[in-house]
């Protein structure tokens, strides 16, 4: 495993960390604690040494068992969590720094932590980064012991923009992968010159970049690639990237070839995010613990050469920026 800096936190991170969306169920499948230890055990035996959850994954569930893996553990672990999304309705209106506090300090207490490493608004509305008291509640929070550094998770590479006008931000966690580029283009120089630690999230677009799926491909109706490819429930970007399931498939099935014989195209998939520098962490998630290995083994695959880079950048010209650049 190899680490890099997340942004002026200092803290060195694994290049390939743990998104805990999914460990245990999350997907349209019931909560397994025992299925969720196993995942995030074995991502820590692989070196992973950051773990991304947020205090509405499987309502709370996900949270719990990261802290309770960290009772059992003894390597140092930093974890990022997120607060906001229980905000119902999720309006602008609705987060006040009084909310957000219960909410930190909720965590704490089901983590049962003292301090959390990193706490992040968890993708609020647009108007939510332009209010200046509630940014000022993060500082007050650190001075408190509660938290040692903040950020924020971001739709909007506008949002990102604007984030880290306030100087108390550390990380900005964003879409990014083949399908997404646009923060490489728009965001990415601004991030550097203010030493934000970058975590890309979402990095195999649901699983389309897995390149496993196809039109037959069906999914639980309580799965999010099910119900919420128009963004029936929250942002349509958090699916597949935003990107139409049917024109993901063709661009995936030219995405193959560039790779052939080579490995899986997911493997390349998060080894084409870890060749900008500017990115501190990748966060997959993981149902099993196979693919926490896979994940992780992502990292050893050999820098993509300038023809790959070439042939992705005309995929993602040709099939997925028309309908999705402008988006976010």
């Amino acid at each position: 495993m190899e680490y890099r800096t997340l942004g002026k936190t200092g803290l060195k991170v694994s290049e390939i960390s743990l998104g805990t969306w999914q460990v245990g169920g999350g997907w349209g499948g019931a909560f397994d604690e025992k299925a969720a230890s196993r995942i995030i055990n074995k991502a820590i035996d692989e070196g992973v040494n950051f773990l991304d959850t947020a205090d509405v994954y499987d309502d709370g569930a996900s949270e719990h068992a990261v802290g309770k893996v960290l009772k059992e553990r003894s390597e140092d672990i930093y974890i990022g969590t997120k607060c906001g999304r229980q905000i119902n309705p999720h309006v602008a209106e609705g987060y006040t720094p009084k909310v957000l506090r219960a909410y930190v300090e909720a965590s704490l207490e089901n983590m049962q932590l003292e301090t959390l490493d990193l706490i992040q608004l968890h993708c609020p509305p647009t108007e939510v980064f332009y209010r200046d008291e509630i940014f000022e509640l993060f500082d007050r929070l650190k001075d408190e012991g509660k938290i040692r550094y903040f950020g924020v998770s971001v739709e909007k590479v506008v949002e990102a923009k604007q984030a880290i006008k306030y100087p108390n931000v550390s990380t900005v966690q964003i879409i990014f992968n083949m399908f997404r580029q646009k923060p490489l283009e728009e965001f990415f120089k601004d991030a550097e010159e203010k030493n934000i630690g970058i975590i890309a999230r979402v990095p195999l677009a649901s699983g389309l970049l897995s390149g496993k799926m196809d039109a037959s491909s069906t999914f639980d109706k309580n799965d999010h690639r099910d119900f919420n490819r128009n963004g029936e429930a929250f942002d349509k970007g958090e699916t597949f990237s935003g990107v139409d399931f049917e024109t993901g498939l063709k661009a995936v099935e030219q995405l193959k070839p560039v790779f052939e014989d080579n490995g899986v195209l997911a493997s390349w998939a998060l080894r084409w995010i870890l060749m900008f520098d500017q990115v501190s962490t990748v966060i997959p998630g993981a149902s099993k613990v196979e693919q926490v290995v896979s994940n992780v083994n992502a990292g050893q695959l050999p820098r993509l050469n300038s023809d790959q880079m070439n042939k992705v950048r005309e995929v993602y010209n040709e099939y997925i920026k028309p309908s999705v650049h402008l988006l976010w």
